[in-house]
Order: structure tokens, then sequence, then C-alpha cells
């Protein structure tokens, strides 16, 4: 679920970059037990996917996917680096949108 999203701005270079939390649930098995997970964790969208993520509010649910990447050279927390949006349960029609590349 998005939980907050940033303003779009640009970088030097006029590439779009939106910044966001997203928040995590499900239910996974871990030895062979249920284990509720959930935790929240801010995620970067560059170039068109920035751009898609602006159309979704904060409360939306999506589908992401990305990779782990630390937030800056000294710093070491995690940022998703997303690279697939899907908009799921009727927000925007179920569109799915990809990077290419």
């Amino acid at each position: 679920m998005l939980v907050e999203r940033k303003a779009l701005r640009f970088t030097p270079a006029g590439l779009p970059v939106t910044e966001c939390v997203i928040r995590h649930e499900s239910e996974q098995i871990e030895a062979d037990r249920p284990r509720r997970v959930e935790f929240e964790i801010q995620a970067i969208a560059l170039g068109p996917l920035a751009q898609w993520l602006q159309a979704a509010a904060p409360g939306a649910e999506l589908q992401l996917a990305g990779f782990l990447a630390a937030r800056s050279r000294n710093g070491r927390q995690p940022r998703l680096h997303l690279t697939m949006i899907e908009f799921v349960e009727g927000n925007q029609d179920g569109t799915i949108f990809q990077e290419e590349g």
C-alpha cells in the first residue's frame, strides 16, 4: 500500500523522480509455521515510472517490483528502487507499467 508520496521533481538532467513510502503486510511461512510480516520502506521511482506513481493516491494498493540499494554512498539504510508498478483493485484499471531496458 502506498503510505506517502512526495511531489514529482526532476534531476539536473531532467529525469523525473518520485520518492514514496510503501507498507507491506502479508503472512509468510517460516520453519513450517505462519508468520505475520509488516513493514514500511522508502522507495524511489525514476523516469516514466515516477510519472505513473504520481497517479497513485496514498492508500492505493499497488503491486511493485524492484531492487534494494543503499539510500546513499555513506548510508547503509536500504531503499527500494522500483522497476514495475501494477495498480490493483480497480486502481487505474489494473494497468501495469514496467521499466524497459
